[in-house]
């Protein structure tokens, strides 16, 4: 049994401690040494990384969660990912042919236009 893996909120509030807690450390000892620029790298690498947490942990709001991902090759959802081959497995014969009047519509009037 693993430890579980925290979400991006728990990254961002963590690393976001860790920056203020840099950044009041840098103020009050004033350093201006290789301490110093140390600290205020680490400083900036631990916002960078509150920042993007948060980027994610907004993008998991935003994504619907029944949507499931289209394979590669595939367009994102509806019956445009099914090709003419396994629709004619299927015998529907009118859809098959309508999906073709399309596509060579959409590819005659390219050549049309190109030519």
């Amino acid at each position: 049994m693993g430890i579980p893996r925290p979400d991006a909120r728990a990254k961002a509030v963590v690393a976001a401690l860790v920056a203020v807690s840099l950044l009041v450390t840098l103020i009050v000892w004033g350093r201006q040494d290789l301490v110093g620029v140390a600290l205020a790298l680490l400083c900036v690498l631990s916002t960078m990384i509150a920042a993007v947490s948060v980027a994610a942990a907004r993008q998991e709001d935003e994504a619907e969660p029944g949507v499931t991902p289209a394979g590669p090759g595939q367009p994102a959802g509806g019956l445009y990912g099914v090709d003419a081959d396994t629709l004619e497995s299927l015998d529907h014969r009118e859809t098959v042919r309508a999906l073709r009047e399309r596509h060579r519509g959409r590819g005659g009037s390219a050549a049309r236009e190109g030519g």
